[in-house]
């Protein structure tokens, strides 16, 4: 008979994470609220940079547009930068870059200024998000790897929520210019406890070559097939020089790119060989079309509230959280749901969600119900939020372990161009729609419905590659069909 005052054998103590990973987590997140806030306050400042700065829609946009293009081309080097220099240098490197483009925004003295300082942030934002997640990976091992990028993602959660309010009181309170001057104190407290706080990880001596002439070669081709669209407007359409010239150029070198990527380089920027599996191809072509309603709407929401509507900017933000909260509602059900029941159930879901919350605003005018439009930003936010993650579940099925690290900088540098793409096409369409007309009232109203329109249109066009994506049977056995 066992003794009863025998000690019973010691429940196994509650796994915790390392006091180390977690304070390095709350370092990390401290940076990288700078570049997360940053994109959501200057986009509900859009309208009042084009009046101080006299631009108009169509050359504004590059505010946004040079800012994406520059985070998307980065991200190939940071995975290179972490490996020969180590995480610690690069994420004090990219916080300082950040800070400097921040800096040298505020003091921005025309459009062509902001526009190039606006790069150079890019350069710093797009270093950041992925040097942040490979280094948390790294510190937690398999050690509660979930909880932790659920914590790491929390600013990707409430920048749509605070960034539009915190951009509308900045801008409705002080000068536009400290929409970037309040960058500056996020940027050297992260900086300080970075150097203070993060360990000195040595440098890998295996580091490879970046693809450096695959780089120069796509973006200047992006830049010009931008700009080349971004004419087509103000030129009333495709015949002019202005259009024609850059259009064939960024043809000429996105083709130069195709031949560089299959024949001279076995590390490129981004592996095209990839577009051979049907899963992969119709993720990218969703997260590219994704990129575009999603920034794209990031432009038009914000002014179409300020022109159309006639509210202050800091109303404008109030009025763009409902989206916020929509994207925060649909976030983790999607993940859930994609692992339960495959990818294109959910994406198509999400679409068709985005749809239904894009189209009250292809009708709305200065009198219709705000109620309406926040619930249709909910619905939107909700589809957009149900989108992304499936489709980055989708684009890793099929390959092989050694295409994991191209699949994923091939997805988010598309996603990144997919929204450059998209600001600058609507913002064309848009001015193209205001070109004659008063900037305020019905006719106004009408160039913002059309618009929308086309964005509606996008997004119901992003429905046909969504049928090609992976379909998963309950249980987890399942066939990509």
């Amino acid at each position: 008979m066992s003794n009863p005052l025998q000690a019973s054998a010691p429940l196994p103590p509650k796994e915790r994470l390392d006091p180390y990973l977690v304070r390095m987590t709350i370092i990390l997140l401290i940076g990288s609220l700078a570049p997360l806030l940053d994109t959501t306050i200057t986009n509900v400042a859009i309208h009042t940079l084009g009046e101080a700065l006299h631009a108009s829609v169509s050359s504004i946009q590059w505010v946004m547009t040079s800012y994406l293009l520059a985070l998307g081309m980065i991200i190939p080097f940071s995975g290179w930068a972490l490996e020969r220099f180590g995480g610690k240098r690069v994420w004090i490197f990219a916080l300082a870059v950040f800070l400097a483009g921040s800096l040298l925004c505020s003091l921005a003295w025309n459009l062509g200024s902001l526009i190039a300082f606006r790069a150079i942030q890019g350069l710093g934002g797009g270093l950041m998000i992925p040097v942040m997640q490979t280094m948390l990976v790294r510190a937690a091992g398999n050690r509660k790897l979930g909880k932790l990028m659920a914590v790491a993602g929390l600013p990707a959660l409430i920048g749509p929520i605070l960034g539009p309010v915190l951009g509308g009181v900045i801008v409705d309170q002080l000068d536009w210019r400290w929409i970037f001057y309040v960058n500056l104190p996020v940027c050297i407290l992260a900086i300080a406890l970075a150097w203070r706080g993060l360990a000195n990880d040595p440098p890998s001596q295996h580091a490879g070559r970046p693809d450096v002439t695959g780089l120069l070669l796509i973006t200047p081709s992006l830049v010009l097939l931008i700009y080349g669209l971004a004419e087509v407007g103000p030129h009333h359409g495709f015949g002019h020089g202005s259009v024609l010239l850059p259009l064939l150029l960024g043809t000429v070198l996105l083709i130069l790119f195709v031949f560089h990527t299959l024949f001279r380089t076995r590390n490129p920027v981004i592996d095209i060989r990839l577009f051979k599996l049907r899963s992969f191809s119709a993720s990218t072509v969703l997260l590219f079309l994704s990129g575009l309603s999603t920034y794209g709407g990031m432009l038009l929401l914000p002014m179409f509230y300020q022109q159309v509507r006639g509210e202050g900017i800091l109303v404008s933000g109030l009025l763009l959280v409902p989206q916020g909260v929509g994207m925060l509602l649909t976030r983790s059900l999607a993940g859930k749901l994609t692992d339960q029941i495959g990818p294109r159930p959910v994406v198509i879901g999400g679409l068709l969600l985005t749809a239904l919350g894009t189209l009250p605003f292809t009708m709305a005018g200065a009198d219709t119900s705000l109620y309406l439009l926040g619930g249709s930003l909910i619905i939107r936010g909700a589809g957009l939020g149900a989108v992304f993650l499936p489709l980055l579940a989708a684009s890793y099925q099929g390959l092989k372990k050694e295409d994991i690290a191209h699949a994923s900088t091939a997805t988010r540098i598309i996603q990144q161009i997919g929204g450059a793409f998209g600001a600058s096409v609507l913002a064309v369409i848009l001015e193209h729609q205001l070109t004659g007309l008063s900037s305020a009232g019905a006719m106004a109203a009408q160039a913002y419905d059309r618009t929308f329109l086309w964005s509606l249109c996008f997004t119901v066009v992003g429905l046909l590659p969504a049928a090609l994506l992976p379909r998963i049977a309950r249980g987890g056995s399942g066939q990509a069909g």
